[in-house]
């Protein structure tokens, strides 16, 4: 059985098994690939001590740091997809006779020691405790144009991507909190910054609502819905169709900022630990732990209030450390 099974190979699954590694935790580390959502970026102004860095040099970067520290201790299983994850009951010592035991064997469901079966879509592994780290997926734009043109105009990370669209008109889809945070940062950079929202009222904040609407460069449009992208090699505008003014019309934008919300990766977990309504994995803040002892989770795929990369990362070896110490309780 392992100490520890990491489950994902974005920047927190990866901060999570170097330390599992300098700390002698035996790990399965279990990742379909490596980089998390930050390998479609072209440029990756954020991640600190980096000055730039595309999504897919990261992402061999981040591979490259824990094969050179995985040793005998941590065994990577790349190209492996979680299926489900179960807690294993404990096999009862009492119920030995004449050296045979008359409980189910591991691969039956029981463990000595309890702990987790960790079922993949290539093999079965048991493990003591459980990090999910696999991230989320943003929910795409889907309208004529928009596959077409993904990651030539369209984007789905400010953090990562705004500042190549200094000095352009560019557009966020989406009215919730998120929406308006993508707004904010490229107001930054942006010559202006359009806000459209299919519903007639923002699910963000007021005070954030007010705050970024003040913005002489910000715009908003609300009852609306997008129809078209437009553009050859890359995006020229978008078309869109207003509840009071009618359509369609074509608004000229260089970028598109997609923030329609996400799906975590959890559907593997079951109702194992508490979800949010959204399927987010439900953390203590202070220690990353679920609401089963046991499991932890860093990342994308919890509750946590900001996600992004280096967000991750230190959630991710937070949750580390104190698994650490869970199994080296006395």
């Amino acid at each position: 059985m392992y100490d520890l099974a990491i489950i994902g190979g974005g920047p927190a699954g990866v901060s999570a098994g170097v330390y599992a590694s300098r700390k002698r935790l035996k790990t399965v580390f279990i990742a379909r690939d490596f980089g998390g959502q930050s390998t479609v970026s072209e440029g990756i102004e954020n991640w600190i001590g980096t000055v730039r860095i595309s999504g897919t040099d990261l992402a061999k970067s981040l591979e490259a740091h824990l094969r050179a520290y995985a040793g005998d201790i941590v065994d990577i299983k790349a190209g492996e997809s979680v299926v489900s994850i179960t807690k294993a009951p404990e096999v009862d010592s009492s119920f030995l006779k004449g050296g045979a035991r008359l409980v189910p064997s591991p691969s039956e469901g029981a463990l000595e020691g309890g702990g987790f079966l960790i079922k993949t879509d290539a093999g079965n592994y048991t493990a003591k405790t459980v990090l999910v780290t696999a991230g989320s997926a943003r929910r795409k734009l889907t309208v004529p144009g928009a596959d077409r043109l993904e990651h030539k105009g369209i984007t789905y990370c400010a953090s990562c991507d705004g500042p190549l669209f200094a000095d352009m008109d560019v557009a966020v889809i989406g009215g919730g909190n998120a929406g308006f945070e993508t707004a904010a940062q490229l107001l930054a950079y942006a010559k202006s910054v359009t806000l459209i929202h299919k519903s007639p009222d923002f699910r963000a904040d007021p005070v954030t609502v007010k705050r970024v609407l003040d913005n002489p460069k910000m715009k908003s449009m609300l009852s609306t819905d997008i129809l078209e992208v437009k553009g050859d090699k890359f995006v020229t505008g978008l078309i869109y169709k207003n509840a009071e003014s009618g359509g369609p019309k074509e608004l000229p934008v260089q970028g598109i900022f997609v923030e329609i919300g996400s799906s975590p990766a959890t559907d593997f977990l079951g109702d194992l630990v508490k979800l949010t309504p959204y399927k987010q994995v439900i953390v203590d803040p202070r220690t990353q732990m679920t609401s089963l002892s046991g499991i932890w989770a860093a990342g994308d795929c919890t509750d946590g209030l900001y996600h992004q990369n280096n967000i991750a990362s230190g959630d991710a070896v937070k949750a580390l450390e104190d698994i650490y110490l869970y199994l080296h309780a006395s």
